[in-house]
């Protein structure tokens, strides 16, 4: 089992007069690796006192097949001060036909998305993390250099990590190979989620994806 430290330094937020009190989240994710870096990446930006409740299932395709399933459970007794957030990697995927497969699953099951409405008082929104969770290492590798601090130097001057959403191959497969010349040994992919869920900076990331996220987020607290 993975220890994951839990940071407190949480920011408060305003709520607009007459504006519903969101004050529970509930994340669907694919597997632990992102269950591990939300636990560690959400208390330090959501306000005090706010509760986040993260499933991991085994994989994509458990996740999709389950989806319609649990939706349908969920949307049964969700208040008006949830919201669920529904987190997929795109892999290989066309991103527009993924993102319409979550969107209907989300409205068979009777809940209001994010995007199908302008108000605020939307359901779920269904995020895709373009490729894999480590593009969004690639996106803050500051934060990779503070976990890790012998990492080699930021390899974003290279082509084919210069835009961390357009990385191919495998994201995870590419952060090995960029970090083995200072860790020969084979990272763990969950104690990795930990240390840089603990230090990834929204305000420095270059992946747009995480940044579409982390707004989502910010958007359901305040």
């Amino acid at each position: 089992m993975v220890s994951c430290r839990r940071p407190v330094d949480a920011l408060m937020t305003t709520v607009a007069e007459g504006a519903t009190l969101v004050r529970h989240l509930r994340f669907l994710v694919e597997e632990l690796s992102m269950k591990d870096f939300l636990h560690n990446f959400l208390p330090r930006f959501l306000p005090e006192g706010f509760e986040f409740q993260i499933t991991a299932f085994r994989g994509k395709h458990d996740l999709l097949k389950n989806l319609p399933n649990r939706l349908a459970g969920l949307s049964k007794w969700l208040s008006s001060e949830q919201r669920i957030f529904v987190l997929v990697d795109r892999d290989s995927d066309d991103c527009h036909d993924l993102k319409d497969r979550l969107e209907a699953i989300a409205k068979k099951a009777g809940l209001t998305t994010r995007t199908s409405t302008s108000s605020r008082e939307w359901q779920i929104v269904n995020r895709i993390v373009i490729e894999e969770l480590e593009a969004w290492y690639f996106g803050d590798w500051e934060a990779v250099r503070s976990a890790f601090y012998n990492a080699p130097k930021d390899p974003s001057k290279r082509e084919r990590y210069r835009d961390p959403d357009d990385i191919r191959g495998g994201t995870w497969e590419a952060f090995q190979r960029v970090m083995k010349s200072e860790f020969p040994d084979v990272l763990r992919k969950r104690e990795v989620a930990c240390r840089i869920g603990e230090r990834i900076d929204p305000s420095r990331s270059k992946s747009r994806s995480f940044k579409i996220f982390y707004d989502a987020v910010l958007e359901a607290a305040a």
